[in-house]
């Protein structure tokens, strides 16, 4: 029987605690020798600590689909890591706490999982008891990115999508007994055509850490033949109705559904249906239905029942809201947001949902649940949750608290990666499907800037032809500034969207005005404080502007009475950037472990009644505990008073840790060197993954034990930090002290270059050639040596580590060296970064493509050009790539004709 929705079967989480109960039904059988400790962690939250192999997500993790009898499966997992082409491991590695990613601290394991390897997850249970005429469904919150799952050695199912749910029914392969759970996982983070928003192998700056494998809830559910599915609720507040949508699973020969709806345990509505198909659409009405809002977040409770010959069959729980979303005029005939027929300013938030031990997954419901309260009770009425999908139970929250939320859908990989379109397309129609009921959720968000969009009027047309309930954001910050300064202008800003949207950091600014459009910032902001000892990565604090505590609370007034002028001439939203401190970067209201707030939150809260003014519908837990004000006189003003301590004979690591990091904000390098070998000689572990990091960060000088450790030890920091990562140091030494005290509008390079030789043999001498690439190509043009360099460097930095873009040093080269011999090694070398992943972007197809066709093989060159194209297909800069195809197929040079 065809089931609709089935990727997102069983998605949602439970609102009624008291009906969706962990069931004893099922027993996992708990293997002795498993046991947790979390990893170290050098910042933690209050809810870590809660966190065991008996206490994981308890909570049913499906409000909106809730049944009685179910067994959570999160805890001890045992898990093994793999090459690609290995098989099932005869031999586990150790146990992991599912959920947590594996790289996460929470997971017990902390580990970074790479494209080329496998995670294999392995759990034994008993057989479920059950009655018969019962089928056993194995659910999954989400597992990034590809899943394969096995019960007892077969093969029962494999999904794909890092953020969407999927169900499989296992019963069939289940035996009496012991029965093995085993699941695959591959995920390419950011290597690969998955959406992965702001994962990545190597953070920085405004990317963090990958989640890989498990990182919600896995549970198991008795259900009977005859089951319900999947629900969809769509209210119509002018009509006063609300329409179900109901899908099912089984046999309905004689079946009945019964429909209640409760309003404070009151029935309002009850109705009964006969079933005659495996989708029923039905209509209820609900005059003077009681609206949804952040000021009012009410929700009707929802009862589904299907009955046989008055015998109840199935039976689920869920909840709903009446609300509206839509643009509308106002009195001026502007262009504004209206939430239930009445302009309502969205003054929001932009939220990443990332955690310091958990990663993508909160440490507990409480935690998640606490980020909502805390945003609210600044005063935010609005989430803009960043190109993540959450689980459930976070939009359980958003519509039980109260909150406006701008969904994001999950990016397609930034370059565009052949086969990259269709995976978007199909997650991003799973994951209207999975969260569609929610009335928090008003607006899709569908690109953010300029990362991987494509067809943006065609995708935002479907979206509004797909789920007509909400406003769709087609493009958020498709006009970007930064400092005042416009970067990549688009020629159909928001094409098909509801709002026009620009971004700007820091200060705000208003977007064009566009008929029938909404106006909105959708980020500003960015404002950076760094807190002593609340730092997740305290070598790398990242902000558009750094500023102190004092000015942090002035400039973000300064802001909000700017947002104030904006919205008298028509700005319907704004969304700052950000509520918490995430990983490297510092620009937070709080700190990322959630313990410092950063302007006191009465404070911020008056502020923000400038533009929203909560009503009755705002409620503050006497008992809720946001943060503790942060310390406006712990900074680096105390720079010359530590440094004192030190000269003293202070020699405490945390101490040395930061002092290290003082002195090299305050660029007094002799200092920073003194210090930070000293804390380098205290550390037991100076080879362990953070402190690598941090030492690698700290090196600037041959003086710093960090540069012996990188050029005496470069294996063994590799397999810590990554390939290539001693090797990248040492030459980033050997420039600043080698080259930049020499370097001049016509440097002696013959001299620099056997000075640099003697001291550092071929490594050095790999640098300096790729030194000389780029001077002669990028300041004195000098196209000859251009190419000579460029050739003489690849040839050792190739199948190494290369410092540059390969395709951007090429295409250099492309439109400028005409010598036959350089431009022919040129295609070897685009054609080597395209077989080994180095760069598969659709520009580095066309830069392939180019110097084929300047090498005289037109043919494959067109073939290289078409793959280009189709990954280009819907994208802004589109119309090149057609006619350097067509160039091609006329035989034309697609070269500049000067050279």
């Amino acid at each position: 029987m065809k089931i609709k929705f089935q990727s997102a079967l069983f998605s949602t989480l439970t609102a009624l605690s008291c009906y969706a109960q962990n069931n004893n039904t099922y027993q996992t059988k708990q293997q002795v020798h498993l046991s947790y400790q979390m990893q170290p962690s050098h910042m933690k939250t209050r809810w870590d600590n809660n966190v065991n192999q008996s206490n994981v997500l308890k909570e049913y993790p499906r409000p909106q689909l809730q049944r009685r009898k179910w067994q959570n499966l999160n805890g001890m997992w045992e898990y093994a890591i793999t090459d690609s082409l290995a098989g099932t491991p005869n031999v586990f590695e150790g146990n992991i706490l599912v959920p947590f990613p594996i790289e996460s601290a929470l997971s017990g394991v902390k580990k970074i999982l790479l494209p080329e390897q496998r995670l294999w997850y392995r759990k034994i249970i008993a057989l479920p008891k059950t009655q018969p005429q019962k089928r056993i469904l194995l659910h999954f919150g989400a597992v990034d990115w590809e899943a394969t799952v096995y019960i007892n050695k077969k093969q029962v199912g494999k999904h794909t999508g890092g953020y969407q749910n999927f169900t499989i029914d296992i019963t069939d392969f289940l035996q009496p007994g012991s029965n093995e759970i085993l699941v695959r996982v591959y995920d390419p983070s950011d290597q690969g055509i998955n959406p992965h928003g702001k994962q990545t192998l190597y953070p920085a700056n405004i990317y963090y850490t990958a989640s890989s494998g498990i990182w919600q809830t896995v549970w198991l559910e008795t259900v009977p033949l005859t089951y319900i599915t999947h629900l969809r609720t769509t209210p119509n507040i002018d009509k006063g109705t609300l329409q179900l949508d109901i899908s099912t699973n089984g046999s309905f020969t004689g079946a009945k559904l019964e429909i209640a709806a409760l309003a404070n345990d009151k029935v309002v509505v009850n109705r009964n249906f006969s079933i005659s198909d495996q989708e029923e659409h039905i209509t209820i009405d609900l005059p003077n239905a009681r609206l949804w809002s952040p000021d009012d977040p009410f929700l009707y409770n929802l009862s589904i029942k299907i009955s046989k010959n008055g015998k109840t069959i199935d039976e689920v729980k869920s909840y709903f809201g009446m609300r509206k979303i839509d643009i509308q005029k106002d009195e001026k005939g502007a262009d504004r947001i209206f939430l239930n027929n009445k302009y309502t300013f969205n003054l929001g938030v932009l939220d990443q949902g990332f955690w310091p031990n958990g990663l993508y997954t909160a440490p507990t419901d409480e935690a998640l649940m606490y980020d909502i309260k805390t945003i609210k009770s600044l005063g935010f009425n609005t989430i803009r949750k960043h190109i993540k999908i959450e689980p459930e139970r976070w939009y359980y929250h958003a519509d039980k608290i109260g909150i406006l939320v701008w969904q994001d859908f999950v990016n397609p990989s930034q370059g565009l990666q052949e086969g990259s379109k269709p995976v978007f397309e199909k997650e991003m129609q799973e994951t209207i499907d999975q969260l569609y009921s929610h009335p928090s959720i008003v607006t899709w968000v569908l690109f953010n800037e300029r990362w991987g969009a494509y067809d943006q009027k065609r995708l935002t047309e479907w979206i509004k032809k797909y789920d007509p309930s909400r406003i769709v954001n087609g493009h958020s910050g498709e006009l970007l500034y930064v400092n005042n300064e416009l970067r990549d202008p688009a020629e159909m800003p928001w094409v098909g969207s509801d709002m026009t949207d620009v971004h700007s950091y820091p200060e705000p600014r208003l977007p064009p005005a566009q008929p029938n459009k909404a106006m909105v910032l959708g980020e500003f902001g960015g404002l950076g404080v760094s807190v002593p000892d609340h730092e997740w990565d305290d070598q790398q604090g990242w902000g558009y502007v750094e500023l102190t505590p004092t000015q942090l609370k002035d400039r973000y007034l300064e802001m909000s009475q700017k947002i104030k002028k904006l919205e008298i001439v028509g700005l319907s939203g704004s969304i700052y950037t950000q509520p918490f401190d995430v990983e490297g970067e510092e620009n937070g209201l709080l700190t990322y472990d959630r313990e410092i707030i950063k302007i006191p939150v009465n404070e911020i809260r008056s502020i923000n009644q400038g533009l929203v003014q909560q009503t009755n519908g705002f409620t503050l837990d006497p008992h809720f505990v946001i943060a503790t004000n942060i310390d406006t006189g712990n900074n680096d003003n105390r720079y010359e008073e530590l440094l004192a301590e030190y000269k003293n004979g202070a020699k405490d690591s945390s101490f040395l840790r930061r002092l290290t990091l003082m002195a090299m904000r305050k660029k007094d390098q002799e200092n920073m060197t003194n210090i930070g070998n000293s804390y380098i000689d205290i550390l037991s572990q100076p080879f362990s993954r953070d402190n690598l990091f941090f030492i690698l960060k700290i090196t600037r000088t041959s003086k710093d034990k960090g540069f012996a450790m990188c050029w005496e030890q470069p294996k063994k920091i590799d397999e810590m930090i990554g390939q290539y990562a001693a090797i990248k140091k040492v030459r980033k030494v050997i420039d600043a002290e080698e080259i930049a005290p020499t370097y001049k509008k016509s440097p002696n390079w013959d001299a620099i270059q056997q000075r640099i030789i003697n001291k550092y043999g071929d490594l050095g001498e790999s640098y300096v050639f790729g030194r000389r690439m780029i001077y002669y190509g990028f300041e004195s043009k000098d196209w000859d040596n251009y190419g000579k360099y460029y050739m003489l460097y690849f040839k050792k930095a190739l199948t190494t580590s290369s410092e540059y873009a390969i395709n951007n040093v090429t295409w250099v080269l492309y439109e400028h060296v005409t010598d036959p011999k350089v431009l022919e090694y040129a295609t070897t070398v685009m054609k080597y970064a395209i077989d080994n992943n180095l760069d598969r972007s659709p520009e580095a197809y066309d830069t392939y493509a180019n110097l084929l066709h300047r090498t005289n093989n037109s043919a494959e060159a067109i073939k290289w050009e078409e793959k280009a194209l189709a990954l280009k297909k819907g994208a802004p800069d589109e119309k090149l790539f057609a006619e350097t195809l067509q160039k091609m197929k006329a035989g034309q040079p697609t070269w500049p004709q000067n050279n």
